[in-house]
């Protein structure tokens, strides 16, 4: 019997990495990590994808207030095995801890280019044009 493979996330990814976004998102608000930038900075986690073995966390973040989201996202991953370490008390269930990578959310900028595209002269034109032939 062969195992469907498909490239949507198990229930277990989903429910796990909802774990470990919530460990994170508590670790950051303690300020657990001793570095100047990320002590200074709020960062808005969205989204953790799990790899299918549960042994790699994939952190989608959102450095709130910063220009330089490339500087934040480097610290978190400099302090990645420290992050690990201090996750490991409120994930003891898990047989593996999962190493934590970090990068840069960047579906808040891709929906604001859908929204502006959404809201030019000439897409609001068409819609318009669309919605007379309605009545």
């Amino acid at each position: 019997m062969t195992k469907a493979t498909s490239s949507a996330p198990s229930q277990r990814m989903l429910r796990v990495g909802e774990q470990v976004r919530a460990a994170l998102t508590q670790v950051l608000q303690r300020g657990e990590v001793r570095d100047d930038l990320i002590e200074k900075t709020v960062i808005s986690i969205s989204e953790v994808r799990m790899s299918p073995d549960l042994k790699i966390a994939t952190a989608y973040v959102s450095p709130l207030g910063v220009a330089d989201h490339a500087g934040v996202i480097a610290a978190l991953n400099r302090n990645a095995k420290f992050i690990r370490g201090r996750l490991s008390g409120q994930l003891r269930q898990m047989k593996y801890m999962p190493e934590v990578r970090f990068r840069d959310d960047t579906s808040f900028d891709n929906y604001s280019k859908i929204d502006a595209l959404l809201r030019s002269p000439e897409v609001s034109r068409d819609l318009d044009a669309g919605n007379d032939d309605d009545e």
